[in-house]
């Protein structure tokens, strides 16, 4: 459409270059085994925070990100400034303790989901009706500069040396004192090697089990205790659009809406805090063996609006979308089916740490309270950390 702008994950800012033999972890003059004390896989918040909570006790580490990007389901391409979130989008800082702290410490700042006005509901026949507000209980907040503000502000007491992306972890070996951690593809010779005295496995435990071969092999137990762990968003799909204005707001609508017909089944206003861009968001609520295409997701959802909001709503300056279920580093062959009820997490198995302590389980779907929200993958980041000593 005429002035449209569409992106995809790779607008975040990650490169779009093919990557080379030395990206992919053959840094010329560098040992290709190293030995490191303290080895966390998984670049998202929870590996982040516990480099970030190490940095801070003094101990060497290093991190391994199979992305050319750090920050995992936290993801917020960046449009003239403003950074819409793709992936977690709210905090509560009525029962968030963590994240406020983080905040404060970090110098961010919040501000509340915008609800004010009336919201819209869409019947599976495609009629709509105007109804009251839906406030949230307890009360919604966003993070200035989107969720990647907090990952970025935890990176700067990480040094840059210490994380090597485009390093995919294919194989966890154990030995008498150490682990063998391999980078590359199962079956190939390796990119490159790591002896790490202790491994933080910071990602989820489904993704784990499905992408990385464990020498000796896992408790039968234990492996189907990590792939029946749901991945929080990973069958999800998300979208942004971005406007001059706002015309929901100006006909006394709060942006809020839920469908049975879809494509999106919920809708937000994701607009900036200090006016523009203004912005609508939402979960798309089509399986995901069903939105392949995604053109023609975006042009269904753009449609959608247009019933809802008006003609405007249909002409975004930009649109974002991004489909968890189609990322490899997020989800696996068993998450293309979003899960339709929040999961109760808690560690695998209920172990925390396996092979006498040498690598340790963390991320937001192995915390035993606020599993799959930002607040779990801190709180499971500060456990393995206090629980390394």
């Amino acid at each position: 459409m005429p002035g449209e702008k569409s992106y995809s994950a790779a607008s975040s800012g990650a490169s779009k270059e093919p990557i080379s033999s030395a990206k992919r972890g053959k840094p010329r003059g560098m040992d290709p085994c190293m030995g490191v004390p303290n080895l966390i896989i998984g670049a998202g918040i929870s590996g982040i925070y516990a480099a970030s909570l190490l940095a801070k006790k003094g101990q060497p580490f290093v991190v391994l990100e199979a992305r050319e990007r750090i920050g995992g389901r936290i993801l917020c391409p960046d449009f003239e400034g403003y950074s819409p979130d793709l992936g977690p989008s709210w905090y509560w800082p009525e029962i968030n303790p963590r994240i406020n702290g983080l905040i404060q410490e970090l110098g961010l700042a919040g501000h509340p989901q915008y609800d004010a006005g009336r919201g819209r509901f869409q019947l599976r026949d495609g009629r709509v009706a105007t109804t009251g507000g839906y406030p949230m209980e307890p009360e919604s907040w966003r993070l200035s500069g989107g969720m990647i503000s907090l990952v970025e502000g935890l990176r700067q007491a990480v040094p840059p040396e210490a994380i090597l992306l485009n390093h995919p972890v294919c194989e966890i070996e154990r030995k008498t004192d150490h682990c063998l951690v391999s980078v590359g593809v199962l079956g190939q010779e390796p990119w490159r090697r790591f002896r790490a005295s202790r491994v933080f496995l910071a990602l989820p435990p489904r993704l784990a089990a499905a992408s990385i071969l464990f020498t000796p092999e896992l408790s039968h137990e234990l492996t189907q205790a990590m792939l029946k762990t749901n991945t929080w968003m990973a069958g999800h799909a998300k979208f942004f659009a971005l406007y001059g204005q706002a015309p929901w707001r100006q006909a006394g609508l709060s942006g809020q809406a839920f469908s049975e017909r879809g494509p999106l089944s919920e809708i937000h206003d994701g607009s900036s805090q200090t006016g523009q861009p203004f912005g609508l968001t939402g979960f798309v609520g089509v399986p995901a063996s069903q939105r392949k295409d995604r053109q023609t997701v975006i042009q269904a959802i753009l449609a959608q609006l247009r019933l809802l909001y008006g003609d405007q709503a249909g002409e975004p300056n930009a649109v974002f979308y991004q489909d968890w279920a189609q990322e490899r580093f997020t989800a696996t062959e068993h998450d293309q089916s979003a899960a339709h009820a929040h999961p109760e997490y808690q560690p695998p198995a209920g172990k925390s740490h396996i092979w006498d302590g040498r690598v340790v389980f963390m991320g937001s779907e192995t915390a035993g309270q606020f599993g799959g929200y930002i607040e779990g993958a801190l709180a499971s980041a500060q456990r393995a950390v206090s629980e390394a000593g």
